[in-house]
């Protein structure tokens, strides 16, 4: 964070000091609420939790070198005290980012999010120093948390917001208002919540009416309810996508045989071509996404697409491909799951298959609502039609509906498995992968299917899997 002193930030957020010998000592670490993450200079934030009081680690963590703790009562060391602590602290995030200069980039969306967030901050940091959302921190404590890290020397300030209702993201471009936003899809994840696609855009569009009038509303053009946005913000709009009207968009896009995508790369200021290192043919709306942000900034075609070629994946669980010894593949995708992704990742694994057996280990996809038994029978259909060769469905009622999706769209019998958990899963894949086999593991994160991949990674280990 930028150093300021605690007299400053208890100013900043409307707060009291108690048991501090010096207001002016800086805060020079960064703002954590997290006790593991304290180092000497931190600014602690004590949240009262369901099962831990962060107010509880006080005195520990300053003795770990924190210069204070931001807490909603007095602690008996050094402290700033304020009425509400998660209002405090956007109120220091707004603060600070209105004092560093820096070009900020919010993102939403149904899918792709953080996928997307990645590649933006590794293009844009080839220009200039760039801080970015860390794994799906992107709600009212990890978006502050995450734009306090910026330093004054930062330029580009990448944030991912989510939403669960309408209104969120309003409050989160009010503690970081962007200069660009973008907008990458409206689908399906939270439906349930929601109660329909049109209220999944009222919300999603919240970023683009934020916006400043010398702003740009980055948009994607091949999908009706983005683009519409368009009317909601006196921002600059630039449109992305395969289609023909995008402004940075897509041509002779082809998934090789390994999965991985390449195209060649239309921006206003020229062509280059990409291939990518990700794998999954999704990953090209979310590439021209950022290609469309680097743009705006100032990079060229050729900048873009090297910089988009050389992209590795940031974050754990998201369409990670190992290969063992043994020439499996296991393909970990299970940080989360909703229809889009689902069958993004299906396609990748059909792609990868090329001759070789390929499996699709799949769980709940949640917060469908009345969606859900629709949903997940479409997949299990799905996973038919690309010729998947094996599906294990792990879980309750809703993999019973993608086995039975599956078995009502290609009368499967053995290709198509229900098992109960995670560990049974594993036990299933142990007696049956053979050599050449490719294996996709993906689910909810509530599902915790993450242990069927590691366990299957684990060679030589016969330990169990904790299933949640």
């Amino acid at each position: 964070m930028i150093a300021l002193s605690l007299a400053e930030i208890a100013e900043v957020v409307g707060g009291q000091t108690y048991d501090i010998p010096d207001p002016s000592v800086p805060v020079t670490g960064p703002v954590v609420r997290d006790s593991r993450e304290v180092v000497p200079g931190s600014l602690f934030v004590a949240f009262a939790g369901e099962r831990v009081d962060g107010h509880d680690f006080a005195a520990a963590v300053v003795e770990a070198g924190a210069a204070a703790v931001l807490a909603s009562r007095p602690v008996g060391v050094p402290a700033i005290v304020v009425e509400d602590v998660q209002s405090a602290l956007g109120a220091l995030a707004r603060h600070v980012v209105r004092r560093l200069g820096a070009t900020l980039v919010a993102l939403t969306g149904s899918a792709g999010k953080t996928s997307t967030k990645d590649l933006i901050a590794q293009v844009l940091r080839r220009k200039a120093p760039t801080v970015f959302t860390p794994g799906s921190l992107n709600n009212e404590i990890g978006l502050p948390l995450t734009a306090l890290t910026a330093t004054g020397e930062t330029r580009f300030l990448v944030l991912e917001m989510g939403a669960r209702g309408i209104g969120h993201i309003r409050y989160l471009a009010g503690l970081t208002p962007p200069k660009i936003g973008l907008v990458l899809n409206v689908g399906t994840a939270h439906i349930g919540e929601f109660g329909g696609r049109e209220q999944i855009a009222q919300a999603k569009g919240e970023l683009v009416e934020a916006l400043p009038e010398d702003g740009t509303a980055v948009l994607n053009a091949d999908d009706p309810l983005v683009r519409a946005m368009a009317s909601r913000t006196k921002a600059k709009v630039l449109l992305f996508g395969e289609s023909d009207e995008a402004d940075v968009r897509a041509e002779n896009v082809r998934l090789m045989d390994s999965g991985q995508p390449s195209f060649r790369l239309h921006t206003p200021s020229g062509a280059s071509d990409v291939t990518m290192r990700l794998y999954g043919e999704h990953h090209v709306s979310n590439a021209l996404a950022a290609a469309a942000v680097a743009h705006e900034l100032g990079m060229s075609a050729d900048e873009i697409a090297l910089a988009l070629s050389e992209a590795g994946s940031l974050s754990r669980w998201r369409m990670e491909v190992t290969e063992r010894p043994d020439g499996v593949t296991v393909v970990n995708d299970a940080y989360n799951a909703n229809p889009e992704s689902m069958r993004a990742a299906l396609r990748a694994l059909a792609a990868m298959g090329n001759g070789r057996r390929t499996w699709a280990v799949l769980g709940k996809m949640a917060e469908l609502g009345d969606e859900a038994l629709a949903e997940h029978d479409a997949v299990g259909r799905l996973v038919v039609r690309l010729n998947v060769s094996k599906l294990v469905a792990v879980g309750g009622r809703e993999a019973a509906w993608l086995q039975l999706g599956a078995y009502n769209e290609g009368s499967w019998g053995e290709e198509s498995v229900h098992v109960s958990d995670a560990q049974a899963a594993v036990d299933l894949l142990r007696s049956e992968l053979r050599q050449g086999d490719v294996v996709l593991v993906k689910a909810s994160r509530s599902v915790g299917l993450e242990s069927v991949a590691q366990a299957l990674l684990a060679t030589g280990t016969e330990g169990e899997v904790v299933a949640r």
